[in-house]
């Protein structure tokens, strides 16, 4: 199985570029695999925590509910904002808070989940990690519950190994039944990688880029690329093809279902994404209602958590209520007919 798969961001005068106003994603700290480092394929064993607004986390949820992996790996889920800075530990920490109200409900938000993983009822997500002796705080972890230890925090590494080992892991879905996220065909796998890199600095961490840099020049850069991204894969998806790199859903749509899921109703304003909308793609479009019709796919997001996720972490804590229009979102996605110039 190969490893060198994250395509991570450069880390290059790290510290000087977020001084001067830019966006520059961490490196995950644990990187142990399943099958390797004392970590077997057992159902039952492994244990994630997530938070259903974080794009990374979604990876894995999606990963988890399309293998087949629901009722064999067991999930905790944060709410979508952190810690404020009247909190004893300090702003700024997911939490593991089923009675904490949402601003835009005004209620408790259903999914949300104690902390079951470790035992011990921990309140946050930091504290999973000082256990080990790290100060890292992120979501999503992949815990071992009989070994008590994290395996791993790096999102495209997490959702390979679930393929790779979704069988022994407990998938209730036949082998021959269940989607292969990387298949053995190495030509494919070539371009799995090539568009994995593709789409993570365009898409996936663009849209950070775009929305969470303070520099006007990097915003837009970040900008530019992200649209020029979609416009190649609107082309890549002109000749026809159901996926990414054909006719089956692979890891290349798994990576950009969760940006492109969140653009319309909450990237194009709260990242200053507005260029376009998806909808103004029509292929992307089309693409994107197909992902979210696959078995196991709605279940493993939530645009209510998106939005008090994002917006509730503006400067007013104000969730829009839109877009209504042409219909509301998630509704949107049952119906690839709306996309703009569609055929």
């Amino acid at each position: 199985m190969a490893k060198d798969i994250s395509t991570q961001e450069d880390q290059t005068n790290a510290q000087q570029r977020r001084a001067q106003g830019e966006f520059v994603r961490g490196v995950s700290g644990f990187r142990h695999w399943i099958g390797d480092d004392g970590f077997p394929a057992e159902p039952r064993r492994y244990h994630l925590f997530v938070a259903l607004n974080c794009p990374w986390c979604h990876r894995v949820t999606l990963a988890r509910s399309v293998l087949g992996l629901e009722g064999a790996i067991t999930m905790d889920i944060a709410f979508p904002n952190r810690t404020t800075p009247d909190d004893p530990a300090g702003p700024n920490l997911w939490e593991f808070s089923p009675e904490r109200k949402a601003s835009l409900t005004g209620e408790p938000l259903a999914e949300c989940t104690r902390e079951t993983g470790t035992g011990e009822g921990l309140r946050l997500a930091k504290e999973i990690y000082c256990r080990e002796g790290s100060d890292e705080q992120s979501v999503p972890i992949l815990y071992d519950k009989i070994a008590g230890r994290i395996v791993n925090n790096e999102s495209a590494e997490i959702i390979r190994m679930l393929d790779a080992h979704a069988a022994a892991l407990g998938s209730v879905i036949p082998d021959a039944e269940r989607v292969r996220l990387v298949p053995d065909d190495t030509a494919l796998q070539q371009a799995l990688a090539a568009l994995n890199e593709q789409i993570y600095n365009g898409i996936n961490n663009g849209a950070y880029k775009a929305g969470f840099s303070s520099d006007q020049a990097v915003y837009e850069e970040a900008f530019t690329t992200y649209f020029e991204t979609l416009d190649q894969l609107e082309d890549l998806l002109s000749d026809g093809r159901r996926f990414l790199t054909g006719e089956a859903f692979t890891e290349a749509d798994l990576r950009l279902f969760p940006t492109l899921y969140r653009h319309d109703p909450v990237y194009y304003v709260r990242m200053k994404l507005n260029g376009a909308r998806i909808l103004d793609y029509p292929q992307l479009w089309r693409w994107l209602c197909r992902v979210h019709a696959l078995p196991g796919v709605i279940g493993s997001g939530s645009l209510v958590h998106c939005r008090q996720g994002y917006f509730g972490r503006s400067w007013n804590g104000v969730v829009p209520l839109g877009p209504f229009t042409p219909m509301e979102y998630p509704k949107a996605y049952e119906h690839p007919q709306l996309a703009r110039n569609s055929a």
